[in-house]
Order: structure tokens, then sequence, then C-alpha cells
């Protein structure tokens, strides 16, 4: 199975929308149709905060990745930040996450990011251990923290 990547536009929306809740079904994220259609359409739309690649097929996606992107004084510029990488279940295992990594991160780095950035559950070692062969490395001894509004 091949790890093709599709970045996603509006009328991707209906194939991504079940990977999306799947996902956060998975990761214990409650959030309702409307707020999740309302989080992903911009990103369709060519916002220039972030993007998503769908995974697989186009027509029939097995998963995506969903970059977001920012500015670090610290990383000397632009920087991305993974806010969610899903494959489903029954297709793991099979070296996809680590092809889309190898795929996505040299694009990304060619389009001028110095840093991409992730938060990986620290229960899931077996993502632990894809993310760390693909070159990420924990900051010392820092934590990532969140602030909602």
């Amino acid at each position: 199975m091949s790890a093709r990547l599709h970045l996603a536009a509006e009328d991707d929306l209906d194939r991504l929308l079940p990977l999306v809740a799947a996902f956060h079904a998975f990761a214990g994220i409650a959030q309702d149709g409307a707020a999740r259609r309302e989080a992903l359409l911009p990103l369709l739309q060519g916002s220039p905060h972030g993007a998503i690649w769908l995974i697989g097929l186009r027509r029939a996606p097995v998963g995506y990745i969903a970059v977001s992107f920012g500015w670090s004084i610290g990383m000397g510029g632009m920087a991305g930040f993974i806010d969610e990488f899903f494959i489903r279940e029954n297709v793991r295992g099979r070296g996809m996450g680590t092809e889309v990594l190898i795929a996505l991160l040299p694009q990304l780095a060619r389009a001028g990011l110095r840093a991409v950035h992730l938060e990986a559950r620290t229960e899931d070692a077996r993502a632990a251990r894809l993310y760390e062969r693909r070159g990420f490395r924990r900051r010392g001894d820092t934590s990532l923290m969140t602030w909602r509004a």
C-alpha cells in the first residue's frame, strides 16, 4: 500500500470528515461535527495557517496529516506543527507513517520551514519510535503546555 500524499482541498471535505472523526474518537477529542467542519474548511480553502494532506488514494484515503504554520524566533523562522496525523487502524504497521514523513518533511523544508514540531502521547511508544526514526527529538526538559480561550 502506498502512502501517496494529496494536498486536500474543499472538495475533499466529505472524504476527510470521517477520518478526522475517527482520529478524534481514538485520541479522546470531544468535538461535534459542525465544529469539526468549521475547523477544517479554512485549511481546505487555502488558509496560510496550515494545510492537510490525504494519505493513499484521493478517492479513498486511509489517513491524513494536518500541519499548522507559525513563526519561531528560536528556530530562526517559519515552523510547522503536526497538529493531527492519522492512519486507519486496519492499515497501520505497513510503513505508511514512515513514507508520509519521508515525503512531507523535505517538502516542508523546501517551502522554508526551519523546524516541525509534534506532540506524541507518552503511552504511544510505537508512534514515538516512528518520530524518533525520522529525526524528531525531545527538547530537553520542556513540556508542551496549552491555554485555551
